[in-house]
């Protein structure tokens, strides 16, 4: 059996004096597709931001169990928390394209990390925006602003702002929560490519979804995960009578 990408250990998460998640255990292959289903508030953001610690950014918060990946503990004291979040990059809920150009926003990234050559950076630039299905729609504008484009299209913009600087990892926080049915399919079908190159985990509150694009879906209920699973088989024979009663409808 190869090593998991990312594997999950005894992981425990305290906002103060609340225990927001609670003995987390799960491995996550290379190459796969993760979905978190579960109701408001059951945990899943929380755990998807454990991954690359942006957790760390509140105050209050604690964690102790592990989270490795490639075999290496990413709350180890000698982390780079800034080469972590580059190799395990976020997409949030709602795009948030830069007030910047097309062009710029996508060359932000790798211009931080030091590059600033125009050559290199328009290859990298052109890369992405193919990496994120979007190059033959705004390879005319591409020094027009972000802004500009439509819902669908800035939420990828932002796919291509991530692949920029070359993630092992990409999380996705209900990345079409705030799209129309049309541009979800385009998000969909761009996760579903996007798989080949990366390890994705996502966040969604559509079954549908979920039963789409996933390999692996896991259950989140009250900071527990239920359990997880190959999508299939937990969409048509779950184990756990919770979460029969979830994708049901029975509750959340």
């Amino acid at each position: 059996m190869s090593i998991p990408k990312i594997s999950i250990r005894d992981l425990n998460l305290y906002y103060r004096d609340t225990q927001a998640l609670k003995n987390i255990d799960i491995d996550i292959a290379s190459n796969s597709i993760s979905a978190l289903i579960g109701p408001s508030g059951c945990g899943k953001t929380t755990f998807l931001r454990t991954l690359n610690r942006m957790n760390d950014l509140i105050e209050g918060v604690r964690i102790d169990g592990t989270v490795e990946l490639d075999g290496r503990n990413v709350y180890s004291p000698d982390v780079d928390v800034v080469s972590l979040r580059k190799s395990v990059g976020m997409v949030f809920q709602r795009p948030n394209p830069f007030p910047m150009s097309i062009y710029d926003n996508v060359a932000y990234g790798p211009r931080v990390h030091g590059i600033r050559k125009k050559g290199r950076l328009d290859e990298i630039v052109e890369a992405s925006l193919r990496g994120a299905a979007l190059w033959k729609e705004v390879r005319d504008r591409l020094f027009t602003p972000a802004m500009g484009l439509s819902g669908g299209q800035q939420q990828r913009i932002c796919i291509a702002r991530l692949l920029a600087v070359e993630p092992e990892v990409v999380l996705m926080d209900e990345p079409t929560s705030a799209l129309d049915p049309v541009s979800t399919l385009k998000i969909e079908e761009l996760i579903r490519e996007l798989k080949h190159k990366y390890t994705i985990v996502i966040v969604t509150h559509s079954m549908q979804q979920a039963a789409r694009v996933s390999d692996i879906t896991a259950f989140f209920l009250d900071g527990e995960m239920v359990e997880s699973g190959d999508t299939g088989m937990m969409f048509t024979k779950p184990v756990d009578k919770r979460t029969e009663d979830y994708i049901t409808g029975r509750f959340g």
